[in-house]
């Protein structure tokens, strides 16, 4: 990666995106909530817009529910267009934050809600599609129950049967997970995950948390000021960053900056590259407060000396005592994660993450081969 991102890049099917938008841009006033995005969904993928709070993904979410409005731009399902259809006749399912169960209803009368307005699909009955829904989601036994003698968990599973009922073509999931303690939030995501899969529903998905983003997702798009910094894999997104920002939020990361001094012909071996090819890579010289950092730049990349190059290194790539670039640090501060330990170096006056099994103390070199680099972008000097 390193070049701009392209919100439509690893998308190559031929037919009309389940859902597309097309250089949409939401105002409030002088703000842009959403500015210039776009971005194609495939049938039946699982996407997800992550980001920090005010990225405008929740804008983008209600945008295309139809609970607001684009300034500017389309939206279109199937290649059709969507403009000024309410979301009631959009043919989606939404899930909200708050699960939004109705108390005076019993769990099964929430699940069949939608179909008040809808007929169930495949010709069945109201009760069949009911009790479908409510196995889906394991929880057979629960239809004559209160929905408030229910978990966080079970209410949000109570929603998305749901939003499922009237057999939507799209799902919408708008934070679901963010009320859950940390335990129920990652068996809940693999319930989603799966559900999602048995169904085959094309479905977006709304959070905050990049762990979730990339456990769940096909795609992920990351947002930041109202529009994709990178649209691509969950591998790619944390191991290919196409920018800084992206490189910093998505997981612990190191990145660095400065001017390359050399470049030359080389062979990146070992560490996250594997080991020589004919294709081997240059290797650039960079000088990062005083040290030189050497890094792989694979083609079609261009770098020459004078360049100011920015890159990173994760955390479980920099080793102690070991890489062909190394710097000494101090340690400044250590998190015991269970099954490593997250620590924390003051590296003249910048921090360095690292992950570890056995604790660190005082002062320790770390380094990394060249391979274990991920140049996120050259400036011309």
């Amino acid at each position: 990666m390193g070049s701009e991102p392209d919100p439509s890049s690893d998308f190559t099917d031929s037919a009309a995106p389940a859902v597309e938008l097309d250089g949409v841009i939401k105002r409030y006033g002088d703000t842009a909530a959403v500015d210039d995005v776009s971005l194609r969904v495939r049938e039946g993928e699982f996407f997800t817009l992550v980001g920090p709070s005010g990225c405008g993904k929740t804008t983008t979410l209600r945008l295309i529910a139809g609970f607001e409005e684009p300034t500017a731009g389309a939206i279109r399902f199937s290649g059709e267009s969507v403009a000024g259809v309410p979301p009631e006749d959009r043919d989606v399912g939404v899930v909200f934050q708050n699960y939004a169960l109705f108390p005076h209803m019993t769990v099964g009368e929430n699940v069949g809600y939608g179909l008040n307005f809808a007929e169930p699909p495949e010709g069945m009955s109201r009760g069949e599609r009911i009790a479908e829904l409510l196995d889906l989601v394991d929880l057979p036994d629960a239809a004559d129950r209160d929905p408030e003698s229910l978990s966080g968990g079970q209410q949000q599973r109570i929603a998305m049967a749901r939003a499922l009922a009237p057999g939507p073509d799209l799902l919408l999931l708008d934070e679901p997970m963010s009320a859950l303690d940390a335990q129920l939030r990652e068996r809940l995501r693999v319930q989603v995950r799966r559900i999602q899969s048995e169904l085959g529903i094309t479905t977006v998905y709304v959070t905050h948390d990049q762990e979730e983003a990339l456990a769940i997702s096909d795609r992920v798009a990351v947002m930041r000021d109202g529009t994709p910094e990178q649209v691509a894999p969950p591998r790619t997104v944390y191991r290919e960053p196409a920018t800084r920002f992206v490189a910093e939020f998505v997981g612990d990361n190191n990145a660095f900056a400065g001017r390359v001094g050399d470049v030359e012909e080389g062979a990146a071996e070992g560490g996250a590259g594997g080991g020589e090819s004919d294709d081997a890579p240059r290797i650039a010289g960079v000088d990062v407060g005083g040290e030189t950092l050497r890094v792989a730049v694979d083609e079609p990349t261009d770098v020459a000396p004078g360049d100011r190059l920015t890159f990173c290194v994760r955390p479980e790539y920099l080793r102690i005592d070991e890489g062909e670039s190394r710097v000494r640090a101090t340690v400044a501060s250590a998190e015991f994660l269970g099954e490593t330990t997250r620590v924390t170096l003051d590296w003249g006056g910048r921090d360095l993450v690292v992950r570890t099994r056995d604790p660190l103390s005082g002062e320790v070199v770390v380094g990394f081969d060249p391979a274990d680099a991920h140049v996120i972008s050259v400036d011309g000097a």
